[in-house]
């Protein structure tokens, strides 16, 4: 069940720093949507704590396209190596 799959302490902490970083009218709904994702990453991959690769993965996921420039940034800052994951640079 996808509400027992948690952010293992770490990532969780990067989770929240990044949605501090979208706009405050947005924060609710993409904390819900890149929660939802990375459950479902997480699940598929029968696994019970959701890890830095799932964190990277669903934010590319649910953030539109034209976003994913200002999102590599705020990786970037956070020192979170999204490229290690296979995403773009």
């Amino acid at each position: 069940m996808d509400s027992e799959i948690m952010w293992d302490e770490k990532t969780g902490e990067k989770f929240e720093q990044m949605i501090a970083r979208i706009p405050r009218v947005l924060q609710s709904t993409a904390r819900g949507a890149v929660l939802k994702k990375a459950q479902s990453l997480a699940g598929s991959a029968s696994r019970s704590v959701m890890n830095e690769k799932d964190l990277v993965d669903a934010f590319f996921e649910v953030t539109p396209f034209g976003f994913h420039g200002p999102l590599k940034t705020d990786m970037e800052a956070m020192q979170i190596d999204y490229t290690q994951y296979g995403h773009p640079q």
